[in-house]
């Protein structure tokens, strides 16, 4: 494992802006592409870990392929920051990600990467086929990017951090990361605001935007704000589009705790078999279990929502369009935190820089 405190800082100066950007092009570029070693390895990352299905790997590498990997989109999206060509003051930062859907670390990766910062990566245990397959690719394409890319089981030594976690674990990184710049990153969820004139394929792409992934993402929803005298039967016939869930033993082991404790606490409920409609406040909701909670004033709550730090995206008129919510653009950061605009300015922070 390479020595992460001993850099070679002239090496990490000889790929420019440009040379990244060509490199992170064709990464999406093999991302979209039936290669049969890129086949293998999203085989074993659906074998490695029962919750990342296949389909769901392969929305994963879509919208990161499509959405961010595209050359036009990388230029005009870094054009915003007027970073130097090469960095004059490398930095080591160091990326813990997490690994609740496929991939959901590598945001964080490529802000890194293409700002011209060295990338210390550890990927989660739960993701870590995917991610540490691209990154090795990368090296391979061109070996100079081993001074801007390591993967590495522990991370310290480092200039800077970029964390994702629970809440737990947040306390755990500012106790040893605090004294650095850092991002950390805690638990967060998303809402949606529905008024009752949603369109049918409306509610279909809000479908979606709750229980793609199993809805184990930041941006899914797990909580519905909807008016008084709602009628909930047009979602609960759209949510049946994933009926098939049910038979994934874990999903369905979910569901069906759920409903028991539903049952035995007295507590009223709404299912269309596959997942459970319960009013309650909290914004975050287990596995095959949405939340909802009634408004009375909309414009009230939108701006009681945008105060909330809980919440990752709203999605509903006036805000992200359904369907969209799992479909973040380069400039979507998590948690709001400007992440290519913190590592801009990182070696102002770092007193050791």
């Amino acid at each position: 494992m390479k020595d992460v405190t001993n850099l070679n800082a002239k090496a990490i100066q000889q790929m420019d802006l440009a040379q990244r950007i060509i490199l992170l092009n064709k990464l999406g570029a093999y991302m979209r592409s039936d290669e049969a070693e890129w086949t293998r390895k999203k085989q074993e990352a659906a074998q490695k870990n029962p919750w990342f299905l296949p389909q769901f790997i392969e929305t994963a590498v879509f919208n990161i392929a499509t959405h961010f990997l595209q050359e036009n989109l990388l230029q005009e999206w870094i054009n915003q920051y007027q970073f130097p060509a090469t960095q004059p003051i490398p930095q080591k930062v160091g990326i813990i990600m997490a690994g609740n859907i496929p991939l959901v670390g590598f945001h964080d990766f490529l802000c890194v990467f293409i700002s011209g910062h060295h990338a210390i990566v550890k990927p989660s245990s739960k993701d870590e086929v995917l991610i540490t397959h691209l990154l090795q690719k990368l090296i391979a394409w061109a070996p100079a990017l081993a001074d801007y890319i390591t993967i590495a089981q522990q991370i310290n030594g480092c200039n800077a951090y970029i964390t994702t976690g629970s809440n737990n674990s947040s306390r755990y990184f500012e106790h040893y990361f605090g004294k650095y710049p850092n991002i950390i990153r805690r638990n967060r969820t998303s809402v949606a605001i529905l008024t009752g004139r949603e369109t049918n394929a409306e509610l279909a792409a809000l479908a979606s935007d709750i229980q793609l992934y199993f809805g184990l993402g930041c941006r899914n929803v797990t909580k519905l704000y909807v008016p008084t005298n709602y009628d909930f039967i047009p979602l609960l016939q759209a949510l049946k589009q994933y009926d098939y869930y049910m038979d994934f033993h874990k999903y369905k082991h979910n569901y069906d705790y759920q409903l028991a404790v539903l049952i035995m606490s007295n507590q009223y409920y709404m299912t269309n078999e596959s997942v459970l409609l319960v009013e309650k406040e909290s914004l975050f909701s287990p596995i095959a279990q949405i939340h909802y909670s009634y408004y009375q004033n909309i414009a009230e709550l939108q701006q009681n929502l945008l105060q909330q730090e809980d919440v990752q995206c709203i999605i509903g008129q006036n805000n992200l369009p359904f369907g969209k919510a799992q479909q973040p653009a380069l400039t979507d950061y998590a948690d709001g935190v400007d992440t290519l605009l913190f590592l801009k300015n990182v070696h102002q922070r770092n007193p050791t820089a």
